[in-house]
C-alpha cells in the first residue's frame, strides 16, 4: 500500500481509552508471566494504531500547513497527547510493579523499566492541561515560520525556499536575502517572544509541580538521559570550546581569504568557495534516482530499504508554499513504515538532508520488528549517530549527485561538520542558562544568547543588523521552542559519527558492520551502551573530541 491511500481515520478517545483501561486491567491481574506478557503485546498494538494515525495527521499537516481538516486535527492531538501521556503513565506504574519483572526485563531489557521510571517521574495529572497548552503553544510557532512571506528582489519566497539566495555567488544578494529573512523574523519578534515566554513559564511551572528543582532536571528525565547529566554535558560543552571552536575559527579565516573579503559577515558563511558552492546536478526526482542507485550499491539491506520507500511513496522532498521548514524522519508503526519530510531548495543541503534522514528512515525500518513501542526508535543523541553517520558512509557516491565538484561538497560538508559543533553547543548552553533563570525578560534572554555568541562562536559579525545584534539568532531555532534541550544531541552524535568517518576510512566492512548492528538495536539501550555496542568511544569521555577532531583538522589542511 502506498502512502496515499493509507487511511486516516482520527482515533475514538473514548473507545482507546476504554480498551486501554481493559487492557491494563488484564495486564495487571494476570496470573502468570505469559499472561501478561500477552496483554503487554496487545497493550503495545493499540498503541500503534494510534501512533500511527498521529503520524500520518502529522505528516499532512506540515506538508500543507494550509489543508484545514489536517489542521484541525493537529489541534485535536495537541489537546489529546496529554490525555494518551496519561495512560501510559499508568501502564509504566503497572510495569514497574509488576510480580514478573525480573521475567520482562529478562524477555525485553533492562532499558524498558529505565524509560518506565524516567516517563514516570516527568508526568502527574495535575499538569495534563498544562501539556496541552505546551502543544498549542508549539503549534502557533510552527504556524507562524510555516506562514512566511519574504519578498526578496521583486520575487516572494517562503523559509526553506530563500535558501538558494542565501547561497548566491552574489555578495549583494546574499546580503539582501539575509536582510529579508531576518526582517520577518523582528517583524514578528514580539509574536515569537510571547510564545516563548509562555513555554518558559509553563514548562517551569511543571517542573516545580512534578518536584524538580528547575525544568533543566525536568527535560534530561523527558529526554530519557538516563546516564549523563547537565555537569558531564557541561564538561563535554569545554571540549568542544576548547578543541573546535580553535579549528573552526582558522576554517573560516581560510574562507574568508579565498573568498577575498575584508571580512566574513554572517551572510557570507554558508559560502564556501569563490566559484560558487557545489549542487546537486538535477531536480529532485533525478535525485531521488542518483539516491536509488547509491543504495543498492552501499548493501543488500539498504537496496532493499530504499526500494521500499520508494514503492511505498514514503517520501515528500521538495519546498512547496504552505509546507513546513525543515526536514524530518517519522514512523507509521503500524505499516511499519517510515516517512521522510524535506525542503529541496537547489542545494547541497538537498544531498545533506537526504542522507541524514535515510540513516534515521534506515535505523528505524531495520528495527521495526523489535516487537515493544519504546525499542523502535532510541533515545534522540543516539538517533543522531545513525543519520549523521549515514551522511558520511555515502561519502563513496557523492560524484553520482555533485560530479566535477565532488571533491568541494567532501570539503564543504566536512567543514560544515565542524561548524556546526559550536554553534550546538551554544544552542545547549543557552537553553541550560534560560531555564536556570526562568523569570528572565525576552532582553535578558536575548543578552544570554549574544553573550554565548560570542564565547563560542567568535568569528560571527553581524554586519550592524540592529536585530541579530541584538541577540535575535536564536528565533529561527525551532528546536528551542518544541523539543527543549534537544541539541547537544547533534553534537554528541557528530562525534560518535566522526570516529565512524575516521574507521569507515581504515576499514569500510567492520564500520559498516558496527553500524549496521547499532540500527538494529533501535532504543533497546541507553545511549552509552548503544555506543558500546557500536564500538564506538563515549563523547563525555576525555579526550574523545581531541581524538577524532585532529583527524579531520589533518584532513581539511589537506585539501
Amino acid at each position: 500500500m502506498r502512502f496515499e491511500q493509507l487511511q486516516y481515520q482520527r482515533p475514538d478517545m473514548a473507545q482507546f481509552s476504554a480498551r486501554f483501561h481493559e487492557l491494563l486491567e488484564r495486564f495487571s491481574n494476570a496470573e502468570s508471566f505469559d499472561l501478561q506478557s500477552e496483554a503487554f503485546t496487545k497493550i503495545n498494538a493499540l498503541r500503534d494504531e494510534f501512533s500511527s494515525m498521529f503520524n500520518l495527521c502529522h505528516i499532512r499537516h506540515t506538508v500543507n500547513t494550509k489543508d484545514e481538516f489536517y489542521a484541525t486535527e493537529n489541534d485535536f492531538f495537541d489537546q489529546e497527547m496529554p490525555n494518551v501521556e496519561a495512560l501510559n503513565f499508568k501502564f509504566y506504574e503497572k510495569l514497574l510493579a509488576s510480580p514478573f519483572r525480573s521475567e520482562l526485563e529478562a524477555k525485553w531489557g533492562r532499558q524498558l523499566f529505565q524509560i518506565a521510571e524516567l516517563s514516570r517521574k516527568t508526568f502527574s495529572p495535575d499538569i495534563l492541561e498544562d501539556l496541552q497548552k505546551e502543544n498549542a503553544l508549539v503549534s502557533a510557532y510552527v504556524k507562524l515560520k510555516a506562514g512566511a512571506r519574504i519578498t526578496c528582489l521583486g520575487e516572494e519566497y517562503n523559509l526553506s525556499s530563500i535558501i538558494k539566495l542565501e547561497n548566491s555567488p552574489d555578495r549583494g544578494v546574499r546580503r539582501a536575502a539575509a536582510a529579508a529573512k531576518w526582517a520577518f523574523f523582528d517583524e514578528h519578534a514580539a509574536e515569537v517572544d510571547d510564545i516563548f515566554d509562555q513555554l518558559v513559564e509553563l514548562r517551569h511551572g511543571m517542573a516545580q509541580k512534578l518536584g524538580f528543582h528547575n525544568f533543566v532536571e525536568m527535560a534530561y528525565a523527558r529526554m530519557l538521559r538516563s546516564d549523563y547529566d547537565a555537569q558531564m554535558v557541561a564538561g563535554f560543552r569545554e571540549q568542544i570550546r576548547q578543541s573546535i571552536v580553535p579549528i573552526a575559527t582558522r576554517l573560516y579565516e581560510r574562507q574568508r581569504e579565498r573568498l577575498q573579503l575584508e571580512r566574513l559577515h554572517f551572510y557570507d558563511e554558508d559560502y564556501r568557495f569563490p566559484d560558487g558552492n557545489p549542487h546537486p546536478k538535477g531536480d529532485p526526482e533525478w535525485i531521488i534516482s542518483q539516491a536509488a542507485q547509491m543504495y543498492d550499491e552501499l548493501s543488500p539491506d539498504t537496496s532493499e530499504f530504499f526500494r521500499f520507500m520508494l514503492d511505498g511513496g514514503f517520501m515528500d522532498l521538495p519546498a512547496r508554499d504552505g509546507k513546513s521548514p525543515g526536514g524530518y524522519c517519522t514512523f507509521l508503526n503500524s505499516y511499519g513504515a517510515p516517512f521522510i519530510f524535506s525542503n529541496f531548495n537547489g542545494t547541497s543541503g538537498d544531498i545533506d538532508v537526504l542522507t541524514h534522514e535515510v540513516g534515521h528512515a534506515f535505523q528505524v525500518y531495520s528495527s521495526r520488528n523489535i516487537g515493544i513501542n519504546e525499542y523502535y526508535w532510541p533515545s534522540y543523541e543516539a538517533c543522531e549517530i545513525h543519520s549523521m553517520s549515514m551522511e558520511f558512509f555515502t561519502w563513496p557516491w557523492m560524484r553520482l549527485f555533485f560530479g566535477e565538484d565532488t571533491d568541494k561538497y567532501h570539503f564543504a560538508h566536512l567543514s560544515g561538520a565542524i561548524y556546526f559543533l559550536p554553534y550546538g553547543v551554544a544552542v545547549d548552553e543557552f537553553q541550560h542558562l534560560v531555564y536556570e533563570n526562568p523569570q528572565w525578560t525576552p532582553a535578558e534572554r536575548r543578552q544570554a544568547w549574544r553573550d554565548t555568541e560570542r564565547k563560542y562562536l567568535p568569528w560571527r559579525h553581524y554586519d550592524n543588523n540592529a536585530f541579530l545584534e541584538s541577540g535575535g539568532y536564536w528565533h529561527k531555532q525551532s528546536h528551542i521552542f518544541s523539543t527543549p534541550f534537544y541539541y547537544i544531541d547533534y553534537v554528541l552524535a557528530q562525534i560518535c559519527a566522526f570516529q565512524f568517518w575516521k574507521r569507515d576510512r581504515e576499514d569500510h566492512t567492520s564500520a559498516w558492520k558496527d553500524y549496521v548492528q547499532l540500527c538494529r538495536a533501535g532504543g533497546s539501550g541507553s545511549f552509552l551502551e548503544l555506543t558500546r555496542l557500536a564500538n564506538l568511544r563515549s563523547p563525555f569521555e576525555e579526550g574523545c573530541v581531541d581524538s577524532v577532531s585532529g583527524v579531520v583538522a589533518e584532513w581539511l589542511e589537506g585539501h
